[in-house]
């Protein structure tokens, strides 16, 4: 009955999300080639407050869960656990205050609407998981541009998503790239539960009745550790202790 009930709801939902990217995306354009920066990431906070409202439709609730008074004075950098495109809104919506970037593959950078043209022109970087060459000096310059404008950038070191909640083994390198360009920066662990179980079915229909939780871990000074490798194996724990599959 709940998978037969996904079927009305997700093409209902299919239909308002779409239309908010259509909709956003002649406004982003016109507020980041006119009006400059600032009014484009307003119009980019807003579209992603509008994509996390959309997902009331499938009956799913986003719990966001932050008990720390993070900076903005400095630059972050944010590091999750990766299960579905529905982690990249509510990270973008309930932290937009930190100029929230990311490190995405090249494919999203491209046919999507709104989706594609904020990767481009918004301060985030597109990458070719199978070119390292490539890879190498964009999270370099990535590092750089963090550092410089003290803005969060958000990395999911597992690569991939994990379909069935269950976390993949971090691979760190792109991490370890960033922490060497951003070396003000602070650490932001933050975990993600159930955000996989909105592809339980696969693609269509799409999961209903889900409650998304994001857990925001204590922040992480780099300079508190000498030792890079369990810096690392510290921030990984941090993130899939929290993790739990039901």
């Amino acid at each position: 009955m709940r998978k037969l009930l996904a079927y009305p709801l997700t093409v209902l939902y299919l239909m308002i999300f779409g239309m908010c990217l259509l909709f956003f995306h002649p406004i982003q354009v016109f507020c980041n080639t006119v009006l400059g920066y600032k009014a484009h990431k307003k119009s980019v906070d807003l579209l992603q407050l509008c994509l996390v409202r959309c997902l009331h439709v499938l009956g799913t609730r986003v719990t966001w869960e932050n008990p720390y008074n993070l900076p903005t004075d400095r630059p972050l950098l944010v590091v999750s656990n990766h299960q579905s495109m529905y982690d990249v809104s509510p990270i973008m919506w309930y932290m937009r205050k930190h100029h929230i970037k990311f490190v995405s593959k090249k494919e999203l950078g491209k046919g999507i609407p709104s989706v594609s043209y904020n990767l481009r022109h918004g301060g985030s970087i597109l990458i070719d998981r199978k070119n390292p060459r490539q890879a190498l000096p964009v999270m370099m310059k990535f590092g750089e541009y963090l550092e410089k404008t003290n803005r969060a950038g958000v990395i999911f070191p597992e690569g991939t998503r994990s379909k069935d909640g269950h976390p993949k083994p971090f691979k760190t390198k792109g991490l370890e790239i960033l922490m060497k360009k951003t070396p003000s920066a602070l650490i932001i662990p933050v975990t993600v539960n159930n955000s996989w179980k909105m592809l339980r079915y696969g693609k269509f229909p799409m999961g209903i009745g889900n409650h998304i939780k994001f857990t925001v871990h204590k922040p992480i000074e780099m300079a508190t550790f000498t030792d890079k490798q369990a810096l690392l194996t510290t921030v990984e724990k941090t993130i899939t202790d929290a993790i739990y599959v039901n």
